[in-house]
């Protein structure tokens, strides 16, 4: 067991809080709904990036490479200031959705390159420019473009330009759980000297300016030899009890510089300041020489050391700070241990790492730092998130019996039980600072690798009463919690609980199962209930994650009137009724009461499969006999009902819907059984076109699957079809056939358009900063991965498909499996060339040593180059690709014919030295 695997557990036991400090700062406070308080709901015009520097936020806050503690009490994160630039770097720059011409976008380079599970060790880079940064320009340019043109990146600017920028590093070490050593690195890459401010910052969250605020904190000067002490103090007692008193130790004695974490209102709005001394007042100090602006007492709630370092072409400064709960002793000096402390938790951090990346991924250094890079990043994306809508709403003038048409004006309107004050890990903590409900349970398999506990305590809390609507629905995301995400819930808890189950000795915590299979029912129920509108078992569920996937705006009405029976949104419902099959069976084998949804939930799957592709030919089911592939049905007002022939991800996700048991588990449940067979005996008509558990495959497993083996081999033969769905970096979106033959519906005149597009959206659906018309999704990629598997774990070596097709290559779906991962592992390490697809036609990032190993976890990739596109950082869902390398790293197709094959799974992404101890 590694030094940070004791932390995870003393973390687990409440021994030691190893938790209680992180990155969990957001990347970007502004423009979010939380801070909306408009009239019409434009979050991003209401707070913008310029007001940021002086207007305190009301429910979060923001920095550059930046910590706080669980409840975001206390901050740290860093300002620079190259002596050129208009304002201070306190926050990371970027577009809003109206200024982009794809949508929001963050125009700077960062990057996680380090992290353990419990953030004893963390490292961060920033490259920092050292001419002005061209705010204007970037707005402008990208305004002026269209959407079928190319953004206008950071890097187009020309600011990098002979490498006059600074490298800024800036690394975290834990002495102890709340001694946390703090080393910042900076390297000139320019040809000529030049000068940076540094200002590292401290500041206490805004607490006390709004109603029923809390007592006002203080930060105050502490001197000792040889360095300058920030001293922090919460005066609320509700805060002091979960926050603790602590100082920021400076080395080098630096002057401090203090004012209050409170609104210019003078600035923004011709006001009156409660205060000479605002939220950029240090910014003014620094950048516009106003002795006024700080505070010459030396207190207040928002302080920066002050650095002046001036460094030499290729020469690297450091700076050292410590926040401690420790206090000053003038007989020691607060860094005596401070080098020894980062050298032991960076051989910790490799040490643990070093336990779960496979000896055949150790072999390629390159592809081990990607796997490590992603799990860092995901690491990174945990953000404190508080948000009370009860509050909110009461701000916004509605209450839970307001009349309808007023609630209808307010976002969220019926959510007003929701309270969330919880550490969540983020798609993108620029980007999308704030939790998707489906994006969630993605990040939580690959998460699994690194630290159950966390997977497990953020599923749970997407089920516990303050975030799962009374109705059972679960919340979305924070632009709509009442939109509709894919039902994947159901499958992570499985997953992690079987991860737990396996690292506890085949011991199952039966609790977490429990819970979550509660109110997984629920939730069950709200989709029956809700989303399947005549009661046939097939269901809508809107844009389902897959934004412009269809030929319509699919969370919108119809402009033909009626509706769609979403091929998808079924599919993923045959998917959830079988996880919560898988979920029953295991709680039944330990309590017998469980069997009866056995039952349930295996009916449940009979019904929704089977009405997918009904016996007979019908031109409303959603199989098409003919094209081999499954589509979405629109139903008209008139009665008519006909298949939308799109061919895309939508028609791919049945594939999904497979489940297997080992041969054991089912003779254990002999109830269940005779009860399955009657009800088989009473419908066979729903087994027809299914793969049914009669049947034994390798090692006697039983499969249930919504496609039987003919369709499999159909569907898969246009999905490994390399001019439709498999791309040279994954499985598309959408079919490549769409290029030349475009989808094309008709309607009073109105023309309908699905093309295929590999790059960025060409429209302005769902904020056009997302495209699932051709590009390489790692999320549904992942799932087809690990379906592929199952089924292989299956089929053995009786089932074999051209791969691709067309080639005269025949594969096991194993095999299959295997491909697919090595092509989407593919767009993230270095090829024969040495460039990596990831990065595209950007030359920096292809052939500068200091850029091209530093990996961008992109939201989704070109369907054709493999180039990143969309959010750079969503290494959330995108952080996957560690668990596919993992996987492909440790799993053979000899382990095929082993027992426990889902054990087997699971040991994929088990500590090694945990299970040579055991």
């Amino acid at each position: 067991m590694t030094k940070e695997q004791r932390r995870l557990n003393e973390a687990r036991t409440k021994e030691h809080a190893w938790k209680k400090w992180g990155p969990y700062l957001s990347e970007r406070q502004w423009g979010t709904v939380r801070e909306d308080y408009s009239e019409d709901g434009n979050a991003w015009d209401y707070f913008t990036h310029d007001q940021a520097r002086s207007r305190a936020y009301r429910w979060g806050e923001d920095g550059l490479a930046g910590i706080s503690d669980d409840h975001q009490v206390l901050c740290f994160a860093l300002a620079l200031w190259n002596g050129k630039d208009p304002i201070l770097k306190e926050r990371l720059f970027g577009l809003t959705n109206s200024q982009g011409n794809h949508g929001e976008d963050v125009k700077e380079y960062y990057f996680y390159l380090d992290s353990t599970p419990t953030h004893s060790y963390m490292k961060y880079l920033y490259k920092y420019p050292q001419a002005a940064y061209p705010y204007w320009d970037l707005i402008e340019t990208n305004r002026q473009r269209g959407r079928h043109a190319l953004e206008y990146e950071l890097l187009d600017t020309g600011i990098f330009n002979e490498d006059r920028y600074f490298d800024v590093f800036v690394e975290y070490a834990k002495a102890g759980p709340d001694d946390l050593g703090i080393r910042i690195s900076i390297a000139n890459r320019g040809p000529e000297e030049a000068t940076l401010h540094l200002l590292p910052t401290l500041w206490f969250r805004n607490t006390w300016s709004w109603a029923e605020g809390a007592a006002k904190p203080i930060l105050a000067a502490g001197q000792m030899k040889g360095a300058s002490v920030i001293l922090a103090r919460h005066t609320d007692p509700l805060f002091q009890e979960s926050l603790a008193d602590y100082n920021l130790y400076c080395e080098g004695a630096p002057p401090l510089l203090f004012t209050e974490n409170e609104t210019n209102n003078a600035r923004l709005f011709g006001g009156k300041n409660a205060s000479p001394y605002v939220k950029d007042g240090i910014n003014d100090f620094v950048v516009s020489g106003d002795t006024q602006a700080v505070n010459p007492a030396k207190q207040g709630t928002k302080a920066s050391p002050h650095y002046i370092l001036n460094i030499g072409s290729g020469k690297t400064q450091i700076v050292r700070l410590r926040l401690s709960r420790s206090l000053p002793d003038k007989a020691e000096s607060p860094f005596k241990a401070f080098d020894e402390v980062f050298t032991e938790r960076r051989q910790e951090a490799d040490e643990f790492y070093d336990s779960i990346i496979p000896p055949s991924v150790k072999a390629d250094p390159d592809r081990a730092l990607v796997m490590r890079q992603a799990l860092a990043g995901m690491l990174w994306s945990k953000q404190y998130f508080y948000y009370d809508l009860n509050k909110w709403l009461k701000e916004h003038h509605v209450g839970p019996w307001s009349p309808p048409e007023a609630r209808k004006k307010v976002r969220n309107s019926e959510w007003f039980h929701m309270e969330n004050d919880d550490i969540i890990s983020m798609p993108d903590k620029w980007e999308y600072p704030w939790y998707a409900a489906w994006d969630l349970a993605f990040h939580m398999l690959a998460f699994q690798s690194v630290d159950s506990d966390f997977s497990k305590s953020q599923l749970d809390l997407m089920l516990r009463n303050d975030y799962l609507h009374p109705n059972g629905q679960l919340p979305a995301y924070e632009w709509n919690f009442g939109d509709v995400n894919p039902p994947v819930h159901a499958y992570a808890t499985m997953q992690i609980y079987l991860t737990d189950k396996e690292r506890n000795d085949g011991k199952g915590d039966h609790e977490f199962l429990i819970y979550a299979f509660s109110k997984l029912l629920i939730n069950f129920t709200w989709w029956l209930n809700r989303k399947d509108r005549t009661g046939n078992n097939v269901f809508e569920g809107g844009f389902l994650g897959l934004d412009n996937i269809g030929v319509f705006d699919r969370s919108s009405p119809l402009p033909t009137g009626g509706y769609l029976e979403q091929a998808d949104g079924t599919a993923w419902m045959v998917f959830f009724s079988q996880q919560m099959l898988r979920i029953a069976v295991e709680l039944a084998l330990f309590n017998p009461l469980y069997e009866e949804f056995v039952i349930k939930f295996f009916e449940h799957t009979m019904w929704i499969s089977g009405a997918m592709d009904r016996m007979g030919e019908h031109l409303d089911k959603m199989w098409d006999e003919e094209d081999g592939f499954f589509y979405d049905v629109l139903r008209l007002p008139d009665g008519q009902a006909f298949r939308l022939k799109v061919r895309s991800m939508v028609g791919l996700l049945p594939l999904a819907a497979v489940v297997i048991f080992e041969e054991d588990v089912l003779e254990k449940l002999p109830a269940s059984r005779k009860r399955i067979r009657e009800f088989m005996q009473r419908h066979p008509e729903l087994a027809a076109n299914l793969h049914m558990p009669a049947t034994p495959g390798l090692a006697g497993r039983r499969m249930l699957a919504t496609v039987n083996e003919e369709k499999l081999r159909r569907i898969l033969a246009r999905m490994l079809d390399e001019n439709e769905f498999f791309g040279p970096h994954g499985i598309r979106a959408l079919s490549r056939c769409h290029l030349e033959h475009p989808f094309v519906f008709g309607l009073s005149g109105q023309e309908y358009r699905v093309s295929y597009l590999p790059g960025d959206s060409d429209s302005g659906m769902f904020g056009g900063n997302s495209n699932w018309r051709g590009p390489v999704w790692m999320p549904v990629n992942f799932l087809l991965y690990l379906s592929l598997l199952r089924l292989g774990a299956y089929y053995g070596d009786t089932f074999k498909v051209e791969c691709p097709t067309g080639s005269g290559k025949l594969m096991t779906l194993f095999e299959v499996a295997h491909e697919l991962a090595e092509r989407l592992i593919g767009t993230f390490v270095r090829g024969e060339s040495g460039r990596r697809p990831v990065f595209g036609g950007t030359e920096k990032f292809q052939t500068d040593p200091l850029w091209r190993d530093n990996i961008l976890f992109y939201e989704y990739f070109h369907g054709d180059s493999g180039a990143g596109i969309g959010a750079s950082h969503q290494t959330g869902w995108t952080g996957c690709i560690a668990r596919i390398i993992q996987s492909n790293g440790r799993f053979t197709a000899d382990m095929l014919g082993e027992k426990g094959i889902e054990r087997l799974a699971i040991l994929m992404g088990q500590e090694e030295s945990d299970s040579d101890e055991r």
